[in-house]
């Protein structure tokens, strides 16, 4: 059998994500809340008013592909840049072509620019004049929150959407695309069972669930085997166990935090090996650490968010299997680590107290006062600043009406 789908092509692999990318937005899956009817993005990309915007959210979303929807349905100039692979004087030269067009035709081309976190601050600020007069729209992507990983005026000068992890939905109905795909140009069947096997081990990453089909697809064509079953999937993923169900998930993950909470590194540590070996991902684990951090040990050890941090960092850079001795590393500090949940105690009284009292004005002495003319209408007026002759004044912070209320306790 001749499978043309894996031969090169001009130089270049042309992956199963890519040949099935869809092409409009009626193939478009998941991500409702954005490109949904009457949706704030359809609208705008609909309407021909494409702002410069940013693109946020995990891995195999539909960042990408929607952005190259735009470019299917826009009648302006479109490119596409990935960040990691493009020298700042690439970027200028670039911009400046782009910007030149722009000039001559009255329309603002538009730069899809990949894994912007990649870039410094400076360079990203390279795009601010541009993206301010319209003479391009710059659509930014990144898997990063963007206030942390995109410099803020840039941010300023930008939309915001969000992109959600897809539904285990969302990823079925891509997969079933696929099978019939494969069927259809392969005649090679890919089971139903197969197909819930893997939306469920993919974590809303479309992009992962098809590199899967795809390598199964290889295997199954060389070894002229007709149907993608279970059997073929756990031989190409040997050290996985696909019968993680949804229940287990939590559960595990439930005993994993609990065992921490209770300062247990034997169970911590036991919980952790069965999520991995039953294919659980570890960037979902490392996210349940990110709280658990700040939620059971909090104050009593501030350098536990950052142990969990510094961890992350290290898994990413090395991945598995090495990435499992970081992980243990992390599991073990949170386990060993003093314990307080004074932070989001405090964080459920203060929300309690505003569901209670409602929007209570900020009072006068604590208002901004920075700008003239300010003291003339009372903001500001009888604020004590707490130095120098000052320090250990107490003075009041909280609205009149809850000023005696105590928000925060180290212990119970």
């Amino acid at each position: 059998m001749q499978f043309e789908f894996f031969e090169k092509k001009k130089g270049n692999f042309v992956p199963l994500s890519v040949r099935l990318a869809p092409q409009k937005l009626e193939e478009f899956v998941g991500q409702e809340h954005l490109v949904g009817k009457g949706k704030p993005l359809r609208v705008l990309i609909e309407n021909g008013r494409l702002k410069s915007s940013i693109f946020f959210g995990p891995p195999g979303c539909g960042k990408t592909a929607l952005a190259r929807i735009i470019a299917n349905l826009v009648n302006t100039r479109f490119e596409e840049v990935n960040a990691a692979r493009i020298k700042p004087s690439e970027i200028k030269n670039l911009v400046d072509y782009l910007v030149g067009l722009y000039k001559t035709s009255g329309k603002p081309a538009i730069l899809y620019l990949d894994e912007i976190h990649r870039l410094n601050r400076l360079h990203q600020e390279f795009f601010l004049p541009f993206t301010e007069e319209g003479s391009l729209i710059l659509i930014a992507s990144t898997t990063h929150n963007p206030f942390f990983a995109i410099s803020n005026a840039l941010i300023s000068r930008s939309i915001l959407f969000e992109f959600r992890a897809l539904t285990r939905d969302d990823v079925r109905k891509i997969l079933e695309r696929a099978a019939t795909y494969v069927k259809e140009s392969f005649s090679i069947e890919v089971s139903q069972n197969v197909l819930d096997i893997i939306s469920d081990m993919s974590e809303g990453d479309a992009r992962r669930a098809l590199n899967l089909v795809e390598v199964a697809l290889l295997v199954a064509g060389k070894e002229a085997i007709p149907v993608i079953d279970e059997n073929l999937i756990n031989e190409i993923m040997p050290h996985r166990i696909f019968s993680l169900t949804e229940d287990e998930h939590y559960d595990m993950i439930s005993a994993l935090i609990k065992s921490i909470r209770g300062s247990d590194p034997d169970a911590a540590v036991y919980w952790l090996v069965r999520l991995l070996e039953q294919g659980e991902d570890p960037l979902y684990i490392i996210r349940r650490l990110y709280i658990h951090s700040c939620e059971d040990i909090g104050l009593e050890d501030p350098e536990a968010v950052r142990v969990v941090q510094a961890c992350k960092e290290g898994f990413e850079m090395v991945g598995r299997p090495e990435g499992d001795i970081i992980l243990t590393f992390a599991v073990l500090y949170l386990a060993l680590a003093k314990k307080s949940n004074a932070v989001v105690r405090t964080l459920g009284r203060a929300r309690e107290i505003i569901r209670e009292t409602g929007n209570l004005p900020v009072p006068m002495h604590l208002k901004d006062a920075s700008y003239k003319g300010a003291t003339k209408i009372g903001r500001g007026v009888g604020y004590i600043y707490p130095y120098g002759k000052n320090k250990g004044v107490k003075q009041v912070y909280l609205p009149e009406k809850i000023k005696e209320r105590k928000i925060f306790e180290k212990e119970d």
